[in-house]
């Protein structure tokens, strides 16, 4: 079936590659839980291209990364991507590497966004063919990377990513808000005639223990052109009905109490950290970019010396068999 499939998206795809545009998009890691996300929309009427799946644009490897594949789209391309990130390459490697070997020899008709988690670190990269339709461009973030082609401008891009780092929440939480962000007429200019940003739009997330192709979050919505639908606020309605992001850094502050405490916080110096139940815990420092900046264990309890840090907000992670917990520390 997988292949049947796969077979007639070539086929669309190799008769109207023009129709295929993914307009705005991005994608995101968190090195702090693992999570991987891709969102995007586009006014390509999905109905009209036959196509069952709404998010074939976005593709995710869980506790590994996000690739998005887009501008004249072709699936082999994403497939090598694929590929590319299950080897262990970075996303600039693999960004290269698709440029080199593009299965058209067109990587100027090509637009991707890649993000991944590697080392324990975020790292991002992406690629704006010059033949793609304008306005085109990509904004490259320590763990995102957001992009789109057929723009109404640069405004769309930057409210994106405004909205993006701006949101509370965990990673499809900002996600949605990045989608937001592009809640415009026009956004995709090919919609200004129908009064919305797109004709469909989806939001997915992997966790680390999701199985490849089946990510636990994954919600999208397709309108038909001339409708006057707009899918992006569409996709709201049905995220706000799976997902809650109002309580979520509650539940986080909740379990740290209950497991654990830890003090001084804020410190400048050194911080000490005890478990009230297991002995043993993986023990894991990431700067607010993500960024892996300290790996470690502890049995019971743990002094640790921050002094060789900058000043700033800081997340420790402590996971073990039966539990992870994320706890926010201020260096002074």
């Amino acid at each position: 079936m997988k292949k049947l499939i796969l077979v007639s998206i070539l086929a669309i795809f190799a008769i109207q590659p023009a129709n295929s545009q993914d307009t705005f998009s991005i994608v995101a890691v968190d090195s702090i839980t693992g999570e991987v996300g891709s969102a995007g929309a586009s006014c390509v009427d999905l109905f009209q291209a036959g196509l069952s799946n709404d998010d074939f644009l976005g593709q995710l490897i869980p506790n590994v990364g996000a690739i998005n594949t887009q501008a004249y789209y072709i699936p082999a391309n994403q497939t090598n991507a694929t590929n590319r990130m299950n080897l262990g390459e970075t996303p600039s490697q693999i960004i290269s590497w698709l440029v080199a070997n593009d299965v058209q020899s067109q990587p100027q008709r090509r637009q991707y966004g890649i993000a991944a988690i590697i080392n324990g670190s975020p790292e991002t990269a992406a690629h704006t063919g010059s033949s793609t339709d304008n306005y085109k461009n990509h904004i490259i973030g320590p763990y995102y990377s957001i992009q789109g082609n057929i723009l109404l401008g640069q405004e769309v891009l930057d409210s994106m990513e405004s909205r993006f780092l701006n949101a509370s929440g965990d990673l499809a939480c900002k996600l949605m808000a990045a989608l937001q962000g592009a809640n415009m007429v026009g956004a995709d200019t090919r919609c200004s005639s129908n009064g919305t940003s797109s004709l469909f739009a989806f939001v997915k997330v992997a966790q680390p223990a999701d199985v490849f192709g089946k990510p636990s979050f994954n919600v999208s919505v397709r309108t038909a052109n001339n409708s006057g639908v707009e899918p992006i606020d569409s996709l709201q309605t049905k995220f706000d009905l799976a997902h809650n992001c109002d309580d979520l850094s509650l539940t986080v502050t909740e379990d740290f109490q209950k497991f654990f405490s830890i003090y001084p916080n804020p410190s400048s110096d050194a911080i000490t950290i005890e478990s009230k139940t297991e002995k043993f815990y993986d023990l894991f420092l990431f700067d607010i970019a993500g960024k892996l900046m300290l790996q470690d264990s502890f049995d019971k309890t743990k002094n640790l010396n921050i002094s060789q840090y900058k000043g700033g907000t800081y997340f420790i992670k402590m996971t073990n068999v039966n539990r992870t917990v994320v706890k926010q520390i201020i260096i002074e």
